[in-house]
């Protein structure tokens, strides 16, 4: 076990792992500390300085990223000394930096912006003829922009391609105040987890392509969520919007902090699916291929299962396990046969030694939580004896589409499909953003989500279809 230590921040005692950094420690207290080099995920770099505290018995100001905690250390991080030390190098940081804050894709998250608010000097004392300028709108990979002029030179971006990635593309060019962050000849900035330096980036040097000139954070919501890329289950944000005379939108997806999943990043195919969530939605009930009112469709799908002696639930792996609890319920309600099958969702070119699974679904081994078979010669049996099939957000048949022809089908989607094309009943459903619900990851970790969507026509979830169903039985309206 970790030795303890005592020490005094501010005044007040606390205790820390000896040896460990002080920064850390501030950090997981909630002081104040500005930085700009130092993150958790990359460790101690100690180039930006802006991390200077006062140590008692000390000559000068140490940075906090490179000083580890020792019995009975005295700290002061925000002495007047303290204070206008920072001010000092900040003020360094500002000489070349462009007065571009209202363009600026980084306005409201920019570390850069609120330690200037901070710091209360309005105007430069530092007169320059002439700016450094350096490039801007350059196209690193396929999907971030680097602009040279706001970089800090944190290195951040390079340390993560380099320590983390193991790519290595990026680098530092030049000397002095005209280094500037670029990549190396004919490498271009394409690694699976590359946005991950727009995160990391504290000020607006490095913007999302696909998230540029497209909103201001201050006007976007968020709620907790997992990525429903693979069955890794990485933590993210949800960043949303409704705009006036809008339905509530996703723009973009970011990586959320959790050390026993995804540490602090996510691929950028998981990124980028929240597009997915838009595109070809399943919004009318259809009835023998007319647009009808979901408790109709409803109607006739508990009609049509409850009159059928061998019917078919097929199930998809990305439905929350209580949904998955509550299909199995029914099925069991009405004798239904029930499978899981679900070859179409593994990709073994997918997945690497990182983050990302070869399997393209979020809740499989919830399938094993409910008790619901994934065996591919049962499934094969139970679709040769039934004339009944109904499918639960199971893109199987998208591929395999004859061998339903001939057969009564039932479908419930949140996006348009083959499989409901074919359908005689199909209902639409919540989207995976738009449900709470609980996802067991490839580890085996159970996770929780609430979503925080507004959306002006919500959809039903399938728990909720079946709960409807059992009311109607109650009341004897079906």
């Amino acid at each position: 076990m970790s030795e303890m230590v005592k020490l005094i921040i501010n005044d007040q005692e606390m205790e820390a792992e000896k040896g460990s950094l002080l920064i850390d420690k501030l950090l997981d207290e909630d002081i104040h500390i500005p930085h700009f080099c130092y993150h958790k995920a990359l460790g101690k770099d100690g180039n930006c300085r802006m991390c200077m505290v006062e140590i008692a018995g000390q000559k000068r100001p140490q940075i906090a990223c490179d000083t580890p905690v020792k019995e009975g250390m005295i700290v002061s991080t925000k002495s007047d000394n303290i204070m206008a030390v920072r001010r000092d190098i900040l003020e360094l940081q500002l000489i070349n930096h462009p007065i571009d804050c209202p363009t600026c894709d980084q306005a409201g998250e920019c570390k850069l912006q609120d330690f200037y608010m901070e710091s209360g000097f309005y105007e430069s004392r530092v007169n320059v003829e002439e700016k450094n300028h350096a490039r801007k709108r350059v196209e690193l990979g396929a999907n971030v922009m680097l602009d040279q002029e706001r970089c800090v030179l944190c290195t951040r971006c390079v340390r993560f391609c380099k320590d983390i990635i193991g790519s290595a593309e990026l680098g530092v060019e030049s000397r002095a105040d005209h280094s500037v962050i670029t990549t190396f000849p004919g490498r271009p900035l394409s690694n699976p987890y590359a946005m991950n330096v727009v995160d990391l980036c504290p000020v607006g040097a490095l913007t999302s392509k696909d998230f540029r000139f497209k909103q201001r954070v201050w006007f976007m919501e968020s709620f907790n969520a997992i990525c429903n890329g693979c069955s890794k289950g990485c933590n993210i944000f949800v960043d949303h919007r409704k705009e006036k005379y809008a339905d509530d939108k996703i723009h973009r997806f970011r990586p959320r902090p959790n050390t026993d999943i995804n540490g602090y990043f996510i691929c950028d195919y998981g990124r980028l699916s929240y597009k997915n969530e838009e595109e070809n939605r399943f919004e009318k009930a259809l009835v023998n291929g007319k647009e009808d009112i979901t408790s109709n469709a409803i109607v006739a799908l508990y009609s049509e299962v409850a009159k059928n002696n061998n019917a078919l639930f097929l199930i998809g792996p990305n439905l929350c396990l209580e949904e998955m609890q509550n299909i199995k319920a029914f099925a069991d309600a009405v004798k239904a046969n029930i499978s899981g099958y679900s070859p179409q969702y593994i990709d073994e070119s997918f997945g690497d030694d990182y983050l990302r699974k070869n399997d393209k679904s979020a809740n499989r081994n919830s399938f094993k939580e409910v008790g619901i078979s994934e065996d591919e010669a049962s499934f094969k049996t139970y679709l040769e004896a039934s004339s009944l099939v109904v499918v639960f957000d199971n893109t199987y048949f998208e591929n395999n589409i004859e061998l339903i022809s001939g057969k009564k089908v039932i479908s419930c989607f949140a996006h348009n499909t083959k499989t409901i094309e074919k359908s005689d009943i199909a209902i639409p459903i919540a989207s995976f953003y738009e449900k709470s619900g609980t996802y067991i990851n490839a580890d085996g970790i159970k996770q929780k989500v609430v979503s925080g969507l507004n959306r002006d026509n919500q959809a039903n979830t399938i728990s909720s279809i079946v709960e409807t169903i059992k009311s109607m039985i109650e009341k004897g309206n079906i």
